[in-house]
């Protein structure tokens, strides 16, 4: 009897002892688009829940030697069960090769997610809307609107997402050309066309991190220039149960520019005080 009555209570504190984490605890398993790769996850963030991306920033350097820094703080909440919707306000620094400078407030982002399904023996799949307002001095000249379609599949080593957006509206003109090659600073010259890639992520659950590539072909807006092909790799870490970062790198592989970026972000989870 007593020795049944050890091995319980021997059991009991081995389960206490174990860590048991948080539900806001596994953020850093959900990707969003830009932290810390393009190809983003289809699950959003829960109801009632809000992730504020405090200052996701993003730095691409061009062959040339100029310098495009964007800072896009975020704030995104789970408006509805299996939906979330966003809104972003991106501000962009560009440092010329030739010493000149821009910086200013480049559009307003608005989108929403929503998720159809949760992933069993399907892939989960979402569906996604945005539109980027032309306010700012470097934003673009009209409002530009996106449509989305996410695909998440898990196994038991890694989860794979597959994405494909298309953006609507008239091709921007062309921007002027410099000696160091065209530079545009507005909104226009981070949209695409259409977009379509892949991405491979892997947790480790025990390190709270997540591990993560991607590959990726894009169409400018503009019809004269070819389709580009990127490469990323990138990482997100729970550093609390509220609080996870991410980093990456990625490169332009085809194109005149071939462009090398570098990310870096930090997101808060709260949720609103009168909900348990």
């Amino acid at each position: 009897m007593k020795l049944r009555c050890l091995t319980t209570l021997s059991g009991a504190l081995a389960m206490l002892a174990v860590p048991r984490p948080a539900h806001s605890q596994t953020d850093y398993y959900n990707t969003d688009a830009g932290r810390p790769l393009q190809i983003e996850d289809a699950h959003p963030v829960e109801r009632r829940a809000f992730e504020i991306q405090a200052a996701p920033v993003r730095m691409e350097r061009s062959r040339g030697g100029s310098y495009h820094w964007t800072i896009e703080p975020e704030i995104a909440y789970g408006i509805f069960p299996r939906t979330q919707i966003e809104v972003g306000f991106p501000f962009a620094f560009v440092d010329g090769s030739d010493g000149s400078s821009t910086a200013g407030l480049s559009g307003i982002d608005v989108s929403m997610l929503y998720n159809l399904n949760a992933e069993t023996a399907i892939p989960a799949f979402a569906l996604g809307a945005s539109v980027a307002l032309p306010v700012g001095s470097l934003a673009a000249e009209e409002a530009r609107a996106s449509i989305k379609a996410v695909m998440t599949r898990t196994f038991t080593w890694a989860r794979f997402h597959i994405n494909g957006q298309y953006t609507m509206g008239e091709a921007p003109p062309a921007p002027v050309a410099v000696p160091e090659g065209p530079v545009d600073a507005s909104a226009d010259g981070e949209l695409s066309r259409w977009l379509g890639g892949i991405a491979v992520d892997r947790a480790l659950p025990l390190r709270s991190m997540l591990l993560a590539a991607e590959v990726y072909a894009q169409e400018p807006l503009r019809a004269d220039q070819p389709v580009e092909w990127n490469a990323g790799i990138g990482t997100r870490y729970q550093v609390s149960p509220r609080i996870a970062i991410d980093a990456g790198i990625g490169r332009q592989l085809t194109g005149d520019s071939q462009t090398w970026h570098a990310t870096f972000g930090a997101a808060l989870a709260v949720g609103l005080p009168w909900y348990p």
